[in-house]
């Protein structure tokens, strides 16, 4: 049995938890983050802004989740931090601390894909959460769409070819004069929306769609942000269609998630249905992802709101399944701002 430390600082939250257990058999002991609510008066994430949050955030954090945990430093036998994808100064701030955390206990330390994290961090939670399955990963910086045979081993099926779902969120709601970040204001403002009177075509959704066209599985969101753009331009009572066309957005959006995760479970026989990422706890595509694939008896397993942000648990358990498999890195681990998931391969 490990005890994991895991660093999260590739945004705009700083985030430390303590993690102990063996295999998908592990309890999450404590978990701290720290959001930084001053983005929210420019409409969005600045990168120089979070990255001295970062600086004077890391040191109390890292001590809270020790305590919460009951634990001290001795009682770490890895630290574990995301060293890619996100803001590259954001990053650097929790590599190098961790790095150096790691050194100074002379145990080992782990670079954590980000995106790796979010795949483990709904078997967190639930214990069905696990390989194989249809993992379907949606954040404001990625929409990707993976078969996974086995923790380590992700089959790439789909991407965005543009915007990532809960970018296309986040700008939504500016253009509708909603706070950023988006997904939230708009979710609760579609459940207010007629369905009926903004039907925009869901993107990248065909009824001639074939297995083994090359956008089956892909994903595409500026074309849907340029119809509610035109919609709001075109509203000559904007207060009032407002709902409306969160709906129509929300309804559009959904709908290709849905359809393209469906194909994907089918043709691959998967009975299982992982979400991860910020929009994986949208109430109503998760309802509606339930629904459809309910067709072919899959199960939907979604994260809390808690484990869908970025967090450090999830980097913590992904951290723990790389330090079982007898992976470390050195004191050269460096941060990216883009990196392929360890382990994956083009369908």
């Amino acid at each position: 049995m490990a005890v994991i430390l895991g660093i999260e600082t590739s945004c705009d939250e700083t985030s430390a938890a303590v993690l102990e257990g063996t295999g998908d058999d592990v309890t999450l002991r404590s978990l701290v983050i720290l959001s930084q609510d001053i983005h929210k008066v420019f409409g969005g994430v600045v990168p120089e802004i979070a990255s001295r949050a970062h600086l004077t955030s890391i040191v109390p954090v890292v001590s809270r989740a020790l305590s919460d945990a009951g634990i001290d430093q001795s009682g770490i036998d890895a630290v574990a931090v995301t060293h890619a994808p996100g803001l590259i100064g954001a990053l650097l701030v929790g590599v190098c601390y961790s790095k150096s955390l790691a050194f100074s206990l002379d145990i080992p330390v782990i670079g954590v894909h980000h995106m790796e994290g979010h795949l483990f961090a709904t078997a967190l939670e639930n214990a069905g959460a696990v390989p194989p399955f249809t993992g379907l990963l949606v954040s404001g910086g990625h929409t990707l769409l993976l078969d996974v045979e086995a923790w380590g081993n992700y089959r790439l099926l789909g991407s965005t070819r543009d915007d990532a779902a809960g970018e296309a969120f986040d700008k939504t709601a500016k253009l509708m004069g909603l706070p950023y970040p988006g997904g939230r204001p708009i979710e609760q403002l579609a459940r207010q929306g007629d369905p009926s009177r903004f039907r925009f075509t869901v993107p990248m959704v065909r009824r001639n769609d074939l297995p083994g066209d090359p956008d089956y599985y892909a994903f595409s969101y500026s074309g849907l942000k340029t119809a509610v753009l035109n919609a709001v331009r075109g509203s000559d009572d904007i207060d009032r269609d407002k709902a409306d066309i969160a709906r129509g957005f929300q309804d559009a959006l959904i709908g290709s998630l849905v359809e393209k995760t469906f194909r994907a479970a089918d043709a691959f026989g998967r009975d299982r249905i992982v979400l991860g990422g910020g929009v994986a706890c949208n109430s109503a595509l998760v309802a509606a992802m339930r629904e459809r694939t309910g067709e072919i008896g899959a199960t939907v397993f979604a994260p809390s709101p808690r484990l869908a942000t970025d967090n450090a648990a999830m980097i913590a358990r992904a951290g723990l399944f790389r330090f079982e498999r007898g992976e470390r890195a050195g004191l050269d681990l460096n941060a990216f701002a883009s990196l392929p998931i360890p382990g994956l391969v083009a369908a």
